[in-house]
């Protein structure tokens, strides 16, 4: 079975296919909507065979469904059907979590992703956990306030490094995983990692989309996400500078 893998950013689409070497990539952006998501998809992945596809998305996912429409990104995600606009059998995850999924080693794995907002997901002995820590309160405001790009916009560079290492120290204090990954586009802006962390690799969302339909990970990911009720909707929170 070959896998098409499409990694939605706010700054760009990437895509990978089962057994292609090197990934494509178009922009994305605040006005791209669902469907020119698919048509840029099709286009730039025409000559690559696949069967199904993983769609790695940029906000809440419950029960394999979209749940919360983009920050970054045009609406009507919530709405579009993917499996009808790809013609493929679709599979629908966070994007942190397929991350996470293709950063698993064993044990406990605690990821967050360091990029316009905060991703997180946990993988524990192989159950994939999407999770959204993010707004989650912290000092004034929330963790996204302050490790996500508006964070880092606002405090500068030395600041922000301070308050991810002190979150990423809570964080940790919490769950007590076995592996931390930090990844996201601003992970590289870090001086130095904070203690028992490791870096993440953009990479790995691939390999997470590619397990995603492996038979194991099938099962294993379907634990959690039956227990948690696609109507489920995100609280509400507010928008700081």
């Amino acid at each position: 079975m070959n896998v098409l893998v499409v990694d939605v950013g706010g700054t760009n689409v990437k895509i990978l296919a089962t057994g292609q070497t090197e990934s494509r990539r178009f922009p994305s952006g605040p006005t791209m909507t669902p469907r020119q998501m698919v048509s840029g998809v099709k286009k730039f992945a025409g000559d690559w065979p696949y069967d199904v596809v993983s769609l790695g998305y940029p906000g809440l996912v419950l029960g394999g469904r979209i749940a919360a429409e983009p920050h970054n990104l045009a609406p009507g995600w919530i709405k579009c059907d993917f499996k009808a606009a790809f013609g493929r059998p679709v599979k629908i995850l966070n994007d942190a979590a397929m991350q996470a999924l293709g950063s698993y080693k064993g044990g406990e794995l605690l990821f967050l992703g360091l990029g316009t907002g905060l991703g997180s997901a946990l993988v524990v002995d192989g159950v994939l956990v999407p999770m959204e820590l993010a707004h989650l309160s912290y000092k004034n405001w929330t963790f996204e306030d302050y490790l996500g790009v508006r964070g880092l916009r606002r405090l500068g560079k030395k600041k922000w490094q301070h308050h991810v290492e002190y979150g990423v120290e809570r964080l940790i204090a919490a769950f007590h995983p076995d592996d931390v990954v930090l990844g996201g586009g601003n992970a590289k802006r870090l001086q130095e990692l904070p203690p028992g962390c490791r870096a993440g690799d953009n990479a790995n969302a691939f390999l997470g989309g590619f397990r995603l339909w492996e038979e194991a990970w099938s099962r294993s990911s379907a634990v959690h996400t039956k227990e948690r009720h696609p109507s489920r909707r995100p609280l509400k929170t507010t928008k700081r500078a």
